[in-house]
């Protein structure tokens, strides 16, 4: 272990995954245990945040699981209570939870469209209410919430509550930034690009058989100029970066991890 997290305790929304493989939460709960950190993962699958469990208890680290919907104030205020509970402390917050819907903005019933919203950006809102307070009182801490490309790129699909949801955590992001600078509280966004996570494979292979899904995903790495779609280690390397005191100096930012797609025209 280099230690870059060591001491501190960080809440990882998100830490299962749907599925085989490595999820951006996953990828990011095992190395911040790795990098010493204690973790508290969060996920309503609790079987997904037992197997991430298992991996950083195997590994000699440590993580608390908890089972919650963070789109809930009450189950967002019983989780924060529990890990001061456990660590006495919060010093990262990172959040992960996500969810996409393809429709057009006519096509978008309102339901869809409260769903994504709480799902992607209430459930920032509400676990930053309730966690700042305590970091506040320790000293400072970071938050890292994880946006996408979408936020500043259409992909070419109809995703407009997706979209919308993302591009709102860049403002929010700025906000808890420069509302909270003078405690010492860094706030920062990652805008992960194309990826080759459980949430994006899973869906694909229920409709795809085997050669399709070779097609696929060989067309999908053909779009990235660095040649190969992200995985969640890329997004958890830039995560630990934030939540690190390597980025001690750096705060409102968002980070592009990408591939490169974004700097392309088409």
């Amino acid at each position: 272990m280099a230690g870059r997290l060591a001491g501190k305790a960080a809440i990882v929304t998100g830490a299962g995954s749907v599925g085989p493989g490595w999820g951006n939460g996953k990828a990011t709960a095992v190395l911040f245990a790795r990098e010493g950190a204690q973790v508290f993962g969060v996920d309503r699958n609790m079987a997904a945040l037992d197997e991430t469990a298992a991996i950083v208890a195997s590994e000699g680290g440590r993580f608390a699981a908890h089972a919650a919907d963070v789109t809930k104030e009450t189950e967002v205020k019983a989780l924060v209570a529990r890990c001061l509970e456990t660590y006495g402390h919060v010093d990262v917050l990172h959040n992960n939870v996500g969810i996409t819907d393809q429709h057009t903005v006519v096509e978008t019933s309102e339901e869809d469209w409260d769903r994504v919203m709480d799902v992607n950006l209430k459930s920032m809102f509400l676990m930053c209410k309730h966690v700042i307070p305590h970091m506040e009182r320790a000293g400072g801490g970071s938050i890292v919430n994880i946006s996408s490309i979408s936020a500043v790129r259409h992909n070419q699909r109809p995703f407009i509550a997706y979209y919308s949801s993302k591009a709102g955590i860049l403002g929010f992001t700025r906000g808890v930034a420069l509302d909270h600078a003078k405690s010492r509280i860094r706030c920062n966004a990652i805008l992960p690009g194309m990826m080759n996570t459980p949430m994006m494979i899973e869906p694909a292979k229920a409709r795809m058989n085997p050669a399709e899904m070779a097609a696929w995903m060989k067309d999908r790495d053909g779009k990235v100029p660095y040649g190969r779609a992200g995985t969640g280690w890329d997004v958890a390397r830039a995560a630990l970066f934030f939540a690190s005191e390597d980025s001690d100096y750096v705060t409102g930012q968002s980070l592009v991890v990408d591939g490169g797609v974004t700097c392309k025209f088409t």
